[in-house]
């Protein structure tokens, strides 16, 4: 197991995009943690006087239609928008995973149950299902989170059923069970490990198109509200003087690619580099 651990490292760090994704990450994690050191304004601070300043030493991304840092303002985004993402994955991929195995171990009526659940919630684009919850529930962080995760889990179990299913006739399942294990036990001991490894790749490829739902609702207005800095929220707020000021619009927008683009790499090279063949835990 550890040879194979280590195997998988050494193809992970061949992958010359997936090392670049992940050193820009880290870089934007360690922003997002610091960021009350190192943003050189206070991002509430209005100041007229300097409003619409275009990029320069003193602004180095220059000031928005308040006189606010946008450098400030996107390090504090930054913040804002790794929170909410990182939260809405934790909360799908647990759920739907929890999901995923149960369909997966018990079949019968409770697998058909959930499963065509998941496929009718399936048959709508995530956004449109997402734009309908939080226009229920009214914008805000909180609502976002809960709007996206209840339509984000449903991957999740998929893949965590699939991987139910191929692993639960294993000879070492039905020697666990003959040893009098509970369901739970197994699920728990052998089926949980076994489902781990797509999970976390899915969960990193997953990561980057929740950056872009919680940046979408930001823009539409639904997302976080001011004065909290968010890349999607900053969008909105720049469009308007997009002709005369683009910055306010280009240094969200490449932050939000920069973000989608380096978790698609690490996920591409996690998925290259973990063989579920070879990941078989008994």
């Amino acid at each position: 197991m550890t040879l194979a651990k280590s195997r998988n490292m050494d193809e992970f760090l061949k992958n010359r995009a997936s090392v670049a994704g992940l050193i820009v990450i880290l870089m934007l994690i360690t922003a997002a943690i610091l960021a009350d050191f190192i943003a050189p304004y206070d991002t509430d601070k209005i100041a007229l006087k300097e409003k619409l300043k275009p990029p320069s030493w003193e602004h180095p991304m220059g000031t928005d239609q308040l006189g606010r840092d946008v450098l400030s303002r996107m390090i504090y985004g930054t913040r804002t928008t790794f929170e909410l993402s990182i939260l809405v994955v934790a909360l799908t991929s647990t759920f739907g995973v929890f999901i995923g195995i149960i369909a997966g171990y018990f079949r019968g009526v409770i697998d058909e149950i959930l499963m065509r659940l998941i496929d009718v919630l399936l048959a709508f684009p995530s956004i449109i299902l997402a734009l309908v919850i939080i226009g229920a529930l009214g914008p805000g962080m909180i609502n976002t989170i809960v709007a996206i995760s209840l339509v984000g889990w449903l991957f999740y179990a998929r893949v965590a059923r699939a991987t139910t299913l191929s692993i639960r006739e294993k000879e070492y399942i039905e020697g666990a069970k003959a040893m009098g294990c509970s369901d739970g036990y197994i699920c728990l001991r052998y089926v949980l490990p076994n489902c781990l490894p797509p999970i976390i790749v899915l969960m990193t490829l997953n990561l980057g198109s929740v950056i872009l739902s919680i940046a979408a609702l930001g823009y539409l207005g639904l997302g976080a509200q001011p004065p909290t800095p968010e890349w999607g929220s900053m969008l909105n707020e720049g469009r308007e003087y997009l002709r005369d000021c683009p910055w306010l619009c280009v240094f969200p927008g490449l932050m939000i690619m920069l973000a989608v683009l380096a978790f698609n790499f690490i996920g591409d090279g996690l998925r290259d580099a973990i063989d579920p063949r070879q990941m078989v835990i008994k």
